[in-house]
């Protein structure tokens, strides 16, 4: 049977603030990908998060992000490859150490925002995040862009020893080169539930995503992603839950699968 991965971004609150719907949202995912305090969340979110994540049978991953809280870690920042580094095995450690309290298994690591999509077209950002994760645990899945761009990425962990998974976005953009679509051009977030519902279906059953130019884009996804912060993320992670169930397609977390 086909099968892919459902992950959401999660934990996102931070102190009086209230990002996301994640009570609602995490019965339709199988993967949830914490924030660590650096974009979004703080301790006691983060541990609440873990805990409701443990509750649910829902596998659990980091988030890492730039120290960036105003700019929610989507600004490039001019960071040392050290300090990157430093900044990854910090924030995946955080998030260990929540899930050893909860007594639970810490899955994947899905970089954020700016870190996400700096490691996916620059070599050496790709190597140090790779480096980084598998000194803190070589057993731990890295997330990185499904498609060509990924390509980079597996031959670095490939020679670092940990497994990739490979993540495609329904209610995000792509240019016609494959990349996710500059959040400041009209349309880069998508916030129809059911043309994302749509878009999920075919990057699971057919291995490809339309581009903003109307060309396909062929990808191969191990997990696709929905933004926790979206307009309507519930509505969209149940939609996409539903399809792809009523399609065939079984939901796993990617740890299940062979990567």
């Amino acid at each position: 049977m086909a099968q892919v991965d459902i992950n959401c971004d999660m934990g996102e609150s931070f102190g009086t603030y209230r990002i996301g719907a994640d009570e609602r949202i995490i019965r339709y995912i199988s993967s949830a990908n914490i924030a660590c305090g650096f974009h979004a969340g703080d301790p006691v979110v983060m541990n609440r998060t873990v805990l409701l994540a443990a509750t649910h049978g829902v596998e659990v991953g980091a988030h890492p992000g730039f120290p960036d809280l105003m700019g929610f870690g989507r600004r490039n920042l001019d960071c040392s490859l050290e300090e990157i580094r430093n900044y990854v095995i910090y924030q995946v450690g955080a998030a260990l150490a929540f899930c050893r309290v909860h007594g639970v298994k810490l899955q994947h690591v899905k970089p954020h925002g700016s870190l996400y999509n700096m490691s996916v077209g620059n070599e050496e950002v790709a190597r140090t995040m790779a480096e980084a994760v598998a000194s803190v645990d070589s057993n731990l899945i890295l997330v990185t862009l499904a498609g060509r761009h990924g390509e980079l990425m597996t031959r670095i962990a490939a020679r670092t020893g940990i497994r990739i998974a490979m993540e495609a976005f329904p209610d995000r953009a792509y240019t016609p080169d494959g990349h996710l679509a500059s959040r400041r051009i009209p349309g880069a977030v998508i916030e129809n539930p059911e043309q994302v519902v749509e878009r999920a279906v075919r990057m699971a059953s057919e291995g490809c995503v339309i581009s903003l130019d109307g060309s396909s884009i062929p990808l191969r996804a191990h997990t696709l992603c929905v933004h926790g912060d979206n307009h309507g993320a519930v509505e969209m992670a149940a939609g996409i839950r539903e399809a792809l169930e009523a399609g065939g397609i079984a939901v796993v977390p990617m740890g299940k699968m062979s990567l």
